[in-house]
């Protein structure tokens, strides 16, 4: 029975749109060790996005501009 829950539930996730990024306002507060995140500011130039790359303690954020088709992102609003 166990399997079967758990072939369920996978199949679930495997079903979600995983190919689109989203693209936060502000950058997170939060941000878990090479746990990636694509932010739309004035730091990079027009046409591409800032991806910050989230570190282990006691290192620094990866933060690089990079571009990002439109058509493969979505614009929502970051929590702190």
């Amino acid at each position: 029975m166990r399997i079967l829950v758990s072939a369920v539930v996978l199949s679930c996730f495997a079903c979600l749109p995983c190919s689109a990024q989203t693209i936060l306002k502000s950058e997170p507060l939060m941000l878990a060790p090479y746990e990636v995140a694509f932010v739309k500011d004035a730091s990079c130039p027009s046409g591409k996005v800032l991806k910050v790359t989230g570190a282990i303690r006691g290192l620094h954020r990866r933060k690089a501009c990079v571009a990002m088709p439109g058509e493969q992102a979505s614009l929502a609003a970051a929590t702190p």
